[in-house]
């Protein structure tokens, strides 16, 4: 659950698009290998992440590339800029990497990247982190999240133990946007459109109609903050489910830049969680 995350030195290496993908009109799939993913390793978790960089604008870096020497000799307005992606599948044998990324147009950094990219294509990543993977022992199994959280709940949803009880919820643009998930045991994926509603108000819906099974679930809630938030309220206030069955946080935040956000997310979400306990 949200107490099980692992951390590993960020470490950058270099590595180069294999394979692209248009999975859905908003959704493109980014293969990624080199010799340099010998030591990315296994991971337990479903939400592994790591970090894309992007080097500055016109500004050379010495090699080999080192972000602390960067971070130190340079100006912070030309350190690389980051984002955060979720591993969507490793193959160890092929030293391949897949990631799912979100794309509207040229909104936003990584995803007009990530449209743009071509086999061949060069690319740097740092870290790789975790904290969720499906409890074998939990009775049930609760996974809800937008199209950021896609790729996580995915990752889970096919690594679910066998015989597992699971309602996954995601909620993306319209139909053209669903993917074909399912558990080994071919339990599917609840879809919902929002259309042209507020993100995450049909999946705030949706967990507050669901009919919770018996028993203990293990839960994992993820997306943009503001109905995380309510969710969060919903789960623990009105479900009773105990912090450390929940694995629950905003992963970006509407009307907020992916910088403004990561600097207040911390704090955000511990008044959030502070606000909420108290009327537990």
């Amino acid at each position: 659950m949200a107490d099980q995350s692992a951390r590993q030195a960020p470490g950058v290496r270099t590595v180069e698009v294999v394979r692209t993908e248009r999975l859905t009109p908003h959704m493109v799939r980014l293969v990624f290998g080199g010799a340099e993913l010998e030591s990315f390793g296994d991971s337990e978790f479903t939400d592994r992440y790591f970090k894309l960089l992007f080097p500055a604008e016109g500004v050379t870096y010495p090699e080999p590339f080192d972000l602390a020497r960067i971070r130190e000799e340079f100006p912070r307005e030309q350190w690389p800029v980051s984002r955060t992606y979720t591993v969507r599948g490793w193959d160890p044998q092929l030293l391949e990497l897949t990631v799912d990324f979100v794309v509207h147009g040229d909104e936003g950094l990584a995803g007009p990247w990530a449209a743009r990219a071509r086999p061949g294509d060069a690319a740097l990543i740092a870290g790789s982190s975790g904290g969720y993977a499906p409890d074998p022992a939990a009775d049930w199994h609760l996974l809800a999240g937008d199209e950021s959280a896609l790729p996580a709940i995915a990752a889970a949803v096919e690594r679910m133990p066998a015989g597992a009880v699971v309602h996954a919820l995601v909620e993306v643009a319209g139909p053209a946007e669903e993917q074909k998930v399912i558990t080994p045991d071919g339990v599917g994926v609840t879809w919902l459109h929002r259309g042209d509603r507020p993100v995450g108000e049909a999946l705030v819906e949706a967990v507050a109609a669901l009919e919770f099974p018996a028993g203990e679930v293990s839960a994992f809630v993820h997306g943009e903050a503001g109905f995380v938030k309510e969710l969060r309220r919903q789960l623990r206030l009105d479900r009773g489910v105990a912090r450390e069955r929940l694995s629950i946080s905003g992963y970006w935040r509407l009307g907020h830049s992916d910088e403004v956000w990561r600097a207040g997310k911390r704090a955000w979400n511990a008044q959030v969680e502070a606000e909420q306990e108290q009327g537990a």
